[in-house]
This record gives structure tokens, C-alpha cells and sequence, in this order.
């Protein structure tokens, strides 16, 4: 699943985790907002959620998210296999179009409509059509640069609006 329209960037380095998202939101060839807010915190600000993909399905997935955290006590990695799980069988779920990134202080994962929960070796997760740039600008910066995490995702998610057509650079950025 490919989404093209976003860049969502998820870095965690020295004991900190940021999460990055780039305000453009394109219908076809055509921008018609700069400045969305594409990630955000849930859960009594202990998970940071960003995502890529169709609005109204993201914020649909994100507050689904947030009822299965409140279910099993903000837990994020059974919340998140909850929710893959219920996205991949449920007739109307499955329709949805977007993806996610969901992270807490020890976890950090994407979910996706076909059933993936999938946790980075690195520490460095991308999605959207700018979603390779970024996590290859943070994945070389991660082991090159002294910089903390946000300091990464904002330079990645330069890299990547000055490549991407579909990623600008008004950055909406999450931190804990």
C-alpha cells in the first residue's frame, strides 16, 4: 500500500522518540493545503500516531486506535495487533485507505489494512510518497550525525520535501 500526498517520519535515538508529518494535502495535481496536522499525540499524550493516506479514514483508524488502548490499558503492541486484526476482517474497515505509524516510549510500530504490525530493527520508520527519503536521510543521519531525534526528523523531513512533489516542509512534529 502506497499513499502519495504525505510523509510520515518516526525516529527513536538516545532514549527519545519524534515523530514528524508534513502539512500538504494534494487533490490529484493540485495543493489545497499546506498546513495539515498529520500526526498527533492520543492517549493521554503517551502515543504519538501519524498517518498517510485518505483523512477521514486516518482519523477514523487513530480514534479506533485510541478505543483499543483504553481497552487494554494503553498497550500499545496488543492494541495495535487488535486493531490490525479488526481492520483486515471487517467488511467496512477494509475499505478504509490509509496507514499508520503508532509509537509509545518502547514500541513503535506501522499498522496497515492488510493485517501488518510491523516493529523497525532500527528505529527509523517511513510511509507516504515521501516516506524512503525520509527514513534514508534519518537512517544516515542516526549513524553519522550527534544529534538528538528531533533534530534527525526535522532534517530528514527537509531532505525529503526537497525531493518529494507530494511532501512540503511545514512540519507538524511530536515529542516525547
Amino acid at each position: 500500500m502506497n499513499f502519495h500526498g504525505t510523509t510520515i517520519l518516526a525516529v527513536r535515538h538516545k532514549g527519545k522518540i519524534a515523530v514528524a508529518g508534513d502539512g500538504q494535502v494534494t487533490l490529484n495535481a493540485t495543493i489545497i493545503k499546506h498546513h495539515a496536522k498529520k500526526v498527533r499525540k492520543i492517549y493521554n499524550d503517551k502515543i504519538i500516531v501519524g498517518f498517510a493516506g485518505a483523512t477521514a479514514d486516518a482519523m477514523n483508524l487513530s480514534e479506533r486506535l485510541e478505543a483499543k488502548l483504553e481497552r487494554y490499558n494503553g498497550n500499545l503492541t496488543r492494541s495495535a495487533v487488535e486493531l490490525a486484526r479488526d481492520w483486515r476482517t471487517d467488511k467496512y474497515l477494509r475499505r478504509l485507505e490509509a496507514i499508520m505509524i503508532a509509537t509509545d516510549e518502547d514500541r513503535m510500530f506501522l499498522i496497515s489494512g492488510s493485517g501488518d504490525v510491523i516493529e523497525p530493527d532500527g528505529g527509523v520508520i517511513g510511509i507516504g510518497s515521501g516516506g524512503v527519503a525520509a527514513q534514508a536521510a534519518a537512517t544516515a543521519l542516526i549513524n553519522n550525525v550527534d544529534v538528538d531525534a528531533k533534530g534527525i526528523v526535522e532534517e530528514a523531513m527537509k531532505i525529503a520535501a526537497s525531493i518529494c512533489i507530494y511532501t512540503n516542509d511545514s512540519i507538524t512534529l511530536e515529542e516525547m
